[in-house]
């Protein structure tokens, strides 16, 4: 993925007169050829920040183009907005940004297009939306409507991934408790029941073994541990069999399924909603959704979608061939076509899937916590009991 460096640069124009800025590019001669064919002779190129594309944060983009619906509402030119939204924001990178895009406006360019230079910052939903306000005259309204949905997207997705973050942070804490009790603590009462020299009872003896075992693999198994981890993650990237019988896992987990297929669905539809209201052609809009979603099994069905579209084939028949999509979606699909009202039951099926992930997120959460309590509190008792069993015996040896 494509990372730009924000340079500084001093410079001397076609006047004579002595000016500064900075500019995003990918190397300093970018930012030299910039200044050169605007008639300026460079005098020094710093290079500052790198900014990957995880640094370009959803919350700033959003609120970017919600202040310029705002901005364009209350009259102001497209060029005058993002020069006003330049001067106050808060972050070198996106002034310099900003302070591109509005020069590329002046000059001529439309706004669409400037945006399609920065794909790994504007996704393709960006650049095909505002495309549409151009040529409708309702630039304004388009910012509106996109600010909106994502938002919207971005809480749902925020609170999928915490719900299905919780139950896997809890397990961790149930590991470490149990393996640090069973490493460092039940060794030290073993050595004092030692001193009186009984046998242990079964149950400790049992658990006992365990944790010599894992006394003696714990090093080989921790760095086994990492070293898979991170050959996990680094072939992950490359390999999209992985990610597919990753997502494919997902689907077949109970409670976790839903929860997953109903944020996915929740993101198609509501991004076919957005953009059949903004006037594009079904087939364009199944383009603009592809490349909004990250996971490539989905991508990959829309993929298909697109060549029935293409063939001539309704949405709803479609549908009916991919397991991923729920009946109802092609239900309510099939009397949005007949019925000529597509984008109306689009919306109602983004809504209802988008209700559908927040109860599920929320009843997960609270159905998980006391479960996850539970199992904490078995492995914590059955180690205590196994610490505290010997007691009984002590009597005996004693005596």
């Amino acid at each position: 993925m494509a990372k730009h460096t924000l340079f500084s640069w001093q410079a001397i124009d076609a006047r004579g007169d002595f000016i500064a800025g900075s500019q995003l590019s990918d190397n300093s001669l970018g930012v030299m050829q910039t200044l050169m064919d605007a008639g300026c002779s460079p005098v020094r190129i710093k290079a500052g920040k790198t900014y990957r594309p995880g640094e370009w944060q959803w919350q700033q983009k959003i609120m970017l183009i919600r202040q310029l619906a705002t901005l364009l509402k209350a009259g102001m030119t497209l060029s005058q907005g993002l020069t006003l939204l330049a001067d106050g924001h808060p972050h070198p990178g996106w002034q310099a940004l900003l302070l591109d895009i509005q020069v590329k406006v002046e000059q001529g360019e439309p706004f669409s297009q400037v945006l399609n230079r920065w794909p790994e910052i504007f996704p393709p939903l960006f650049p095909a939306l505002m495309h549409v306000g151009e040529v409708t005259g309702q630039l304004d309204e388009c910012c509106f409507q996109l600010a909106t949905q994502q938002e919207r997207q971005q809480q749902l997705q925020k609170k999928v991934v915490k719900a299905l973050r919780y139950p896997l942070f809890i397990l961790a804490v149930a590991l470490a408790v149990t393996i640090g009790m069973l490493v460092f603590v039940l060794p030290e009462f073993v050595s004092i029941y030692a001193v009186f020299d009984t046998p242990l009872p079964a149950f400790t003896a049992a658990v006992m073994t365990l944790s010599v075992m894992l006394q003696s693999s714990i090093a080989p198994l921790t760095v086994g541990v990492v070293i898979a981890g991170w050959f996990w993650r680094s072939q992950r990237k490359k390999r999209i069999n992985w990610q597919r019988n990753e997502q494919r896992l997902l689907l077949r987990v109970p409670l976790i399924s839903r929860l997953y297929r109903g944020s996915q669905l929740s993101q198609i539809f509501t991004t076919l909603t957005l953009t059949q209201r903004a006037g594009l052609t079904l087939l364009q809009s199944l383009e603009a959704v592809e490349q909004t979603l990250s996971h490539c099994l989905w991508r990959e069905a829309i993929v298909q979608l697109q060549q029935h579209i293409a063939a001539g084939k309704p949405l709803h028949q479609a549908l009916v061939q991919h397991q991923l999509f729920t009946p109802l979606c092609h239900q309510l699909i099939k009397v949005g076509e007949e019925a000529g009202s597509l984008d109306v039951l689009l919306a109602r099926l983004a809504q209802w899937h988008e209700d559908q992930t927040h109860e599920l997120a929320d009843s997960l959460a609270a159905t998980l916590e006391p479960l996850m309590m539970v199992v904490i509190g078995l492995i914590v008792g059955i180690l205590v009991v196994a610490m505290y069993l010997p007691i009984f015996g002590l009597g005996d040896a004693l005596g």
